[in-house]
């Protein structure tokens, strides 16, 4: 039994994913990312609702991932694309189970030509090229030697994707490494079609892509922070709603983070609360202990600083938060009893906890907020 749970709301996924669609029309590919848990959401929870309203194809960092969206979903009408890690060793389970693959350098490739050999199956790789990011991908002066490879194992291969990775569009301090990367891309797509090589799916957008390069979109766009509700960047929401001529966010959160309150007790004026001496008592302070601390996903760094919802009042976190529990001040809302709700991100009466406010006290990012979400706490659907 966890001591806290996680609600993602099903309305709000179907809003996210109408957005995104209308977004990039039709004709384009949506690849929902759901890489780290689908972003701490869930794979097991969140691909399901995701495949109900019309996902078909879905990107991953690494074959765990792979075989976790693999076991949510229906394997007849679903793609599902390893972006980053997977051993050689595992290349066989994902060439029998069609599961895509990058390769990005000759060692992949050529285990995944040997894979695909001893099974008699051919391999389903996205070929990712470098044009700027620094991280993975063929450099374009190995792309004669990669076509050479590529023709003399065509019948142990399908080439699903050309695909490069952005180095940060969400911000307009990497313009000039973006458009760089742009022409890299058009540059190395060229060299492909002079060399009659035909690729059926070509892809370079990310969420922040989507919305600030709409000509990096090709034929598919894989989109992560956008389908959980949260734009990349409070530039990109700028960066659309102006564009729009709106002041309404599209988007709906998903997720919401709740416990209940363990124990209530009053503490004498003169004492310190919790751990060491952070907090100090210069009156008679009335307490609330939360069950929820850093090894639950709520950072240490909220000691004295981070805020909760108690009957529908936004309280202070105070004293050191602890490995599993947590004190909040209730001096002005007496009426608090053991039991009652207590929620760390989103909506009670009329106030709210956004994840993008909950970064703000902890100098985290969403990203990095949402994915800390330990995989043991439960996530219960929502309409």
């Amino acid at each position: 039994m966890s001591t806290s749970y996680i609600e993602i709301s099903e309305s709000a996924i179907e809003n996210n994913l109408h957005f995104i669609r209308n977004l990039i029309g039709e004709n384009v590919v949506f690849s929902s990312v759901v890489k780290g848990n689908a972003y701490g959401h869930g794979i097991d929870t969140y691909c399901p609702l995701a495949y109900k309203y019309g996902v078909r194809h879905f990107s991953v960092s690494d074959a765990g991932e792979a075989s976790a969206v693999l076991d949510a979903l229906p394997k007849k009408d679903t793609t599902i694309v390893i972006m980053g890690m997977i051993d050689n060793q595992q290349l066989e389970w994902a060439i029998e189970n069609d599961i895509e693959f990058y390769v990005f350098e000759q060692d992949r490739l050529q285990a995944a030509i040997n894979a695909a050999q001893k099974l008699g199956k051919p391999a389903c790789i996205h070929i990712e090229v470098e044009t700027g990011m620094n991280r993975t991908g063929f450099e374009q002066r190995d792309l004669k030697t990669l076509f050479q490879l590529l023709k003399n194992n065509y019948t142990h291969l399908k080439i699903k994707g050309l695909c490069t990775h952005l180095a940060g569009a969400e911000s307009i301090a990497n313009y000039k490494r973006i458009t760089e990367q742009q022409k890299r891309f058009k540059r190395i797509i060229h060299f492909f079609q002079n060399n009659e090589w035909k690729v059926p799916l070509i892809h370079m957008a990310s969420s922040a892509a989507t919305i600030r390069y709409p000509r990096t979109r090709y034929n598919l766009v894989r989109v992560g922070i956008l389908q959980y509700g949260f734009f990349p960047t409070e530039e990109i929401m700028v960066h659309y709603l102006t564009k729009q001529k709106s002041y309404q966010n599209p988007l709906k959160r998903i997720v919401s983070w709740k416990t209940r309150v363990m124990d209530v007790k009053s503490v004498k004026p003169g004492n310190f609360i919790g751990y060491g001496t952070s907090f100090f008592t210069n009156k008679t302070t009335h307490v609330a202990i939360i069950p929820v601390g850093y090894s639950s996903g709520f950072s240490r760094s909220l000691s004295n600083t981070g805020k909760v919802l108690i009957r529908g009042k936004r309280l202070d976190v105070i004293g050191t938060v602890n490995m599993n529990m947590m004190a909040v001040d209730i001096t002005n809302v007496t009426e608090v009893e053991k039991g009652d709700e207590v929620v760390l991100i989103g909506n009670q009466e009329e106030q709210e906890i956004t994840v993008s406010s909950f970064s703000d006290f902890s100098q985290t990012v969403n990203y990095e907020l949402l994915t800390r979400l330990p995989r043991n706490i439960p996530r219960i659907t929502i309409p």
